[in-house]
């Protein structure tokens, strides 16, 4: 089914054949998701013929293992781009991945296909994986679940660390116990530091005041991203209306989620409900979550995206002033009617006393 929706939008382009390339052994979310396998080499998936991989011999066990197209082993001697040429006529078009193929990659390629056109097929990769199969849905609902119990034994843990790096260090060991893997760098910001909702969280001292933590794991190939901020030590009125400010803005956003809804007009509700703090939200408001950690739908206010059933985002408003940030993030489902908010750790303003 996959395969086949890229199959026939490459025949509205008049594409021949789409690659997939990855050179490194990071996930490269298309290669993935069209074929289940998670390491390098080269993915071909021909407008009106089956898809088939290219990888070393080294990789060519664990490809058969996962792949669910067929396998070609490449030799030693000779190079990726010849394997292709030899199992494929010859095209006219190719459709390649612009933010992924490196020119050197495609300078290889052009001196096998000699005056083949190029086109970018990005975004109709993202426009297939926006909306999500059952079992999709599934895998990134027991991520969530996962997630959230990870995060919870944290911060139950939150007085024991000294430092923001313990508290990073602490998800990471959990999530490997878990046979998972990060879905993006943790962020654990603390103190003055939640002041900057991408602070690089490094040996810095875990400080009194707001601490966000911005934590996601990867399951089964699938991307969760939660984001709770917590109190370290008594906070005053002014912080905890703050907080409370978020928060409502955060849950009146969810409410608006239904198939139809205008991505832009729901960051506007958020950013209404933040009041006189929505000048420090400096941020969209969401984006999707599938096989990488950022898809569509994207919600922010120059968004033309319109919410459609199965698809899976993120709803995530924040204030960030000069002296602390408070950001409330969770993982939603759009259903038949409405939606389903896939992470479940609470949201009520934890405080807690060294």
């Amino acid at each position: 089914m996959k395969i086949s929706s890229l199959q026939s939008e490459l025949s509205k382009k008049k594409i021949d054949i789409a690659l997939f390339l990855n050179i490194n052994f990071e996930l490269n979310p298309n290669i993935f998701y069209f074929s289940g396998y998670k390491g390098s080499g080269l993915l071909a998936i021909p407008k009106n013929k089956p898809a088939f991989l290219i990888v070393s011999e080294m990789e060519t066990t664990k490809a058969r293992k996962y792949s669910k197209v067929k396998v070609i082993s490449k030799p030693k001697d000779k190079r990726l781009f010849e394997i292709l040429k030899e199992n494929i006529a010859k095209p006219k078009t190719l459709g390649l991945e612009g933010n992924i193929f490196s020119i050197s990659a495609l300078k290889e390629l052009k001196k096998n296909f000699k005056k083949i056109k190029i086109q970018d097929i990005t975004n109709s990769c993202l426009k297939i994986r926006e909306i999500k199969t059952k079992n999709e849905i599934q895998i990134i609902k027991k991520g969530c679940n996962i997630t959230d119990t990870i995060l919870q034994d944290c911060i139950n843990k939150i007085t024991r660390f000294k430092t923001e790096a313990q508290v990073k260090a602490y998800l990471e060991y959990k999530t490997k116990l878990q046979s998972a893997e990060l879905s993006f760098p943790t962020i654990v910001a603390s103190g003055k530091n939640s002041s900057m909702a991408h602070h690089l969280t490094e040996e810095d001292k875990l400080k009194n005041g707001f601490c966000v933590i911005d934590y996601g794991i990867r399951y089964k190939g699938y991307c969760t991203d939660i984001t709770r901020t917590i109190y370290i030590g008594k906070p005053n009125k002014k912080e905890v209306q703050a907080y409370n400010l978020v928060l409502n803005a955060q849950e009146s956003a969810i409410k608006q989620v239904k198939p139809k809804a205008k991505c832009s007009e729901i960051y506007q509700i958020a950013q209404k409900e933040l009041k006189s703090y929505a000048k420090y939200f400096n941020h969209g408001l969401g984006h999707g979550i599938g096989a990488n950690i950022h898809e569509l739908p994207n919600l922010f206010l120059e968004s033309k995206d319109i919410l459609k059933e199965n698809m899976v985002f993120t709803i995530e408003p924040g204030t960030y002033p000069k002296n602390f940030g408070i950001r409330i993030e969770d993982d939603v489902l759009v259903t038949k009617k409405g939606y389903e908010v896939l992470t479940k750790t609470t949201k009520k303003l934890i405080i807690k006393r060294r």
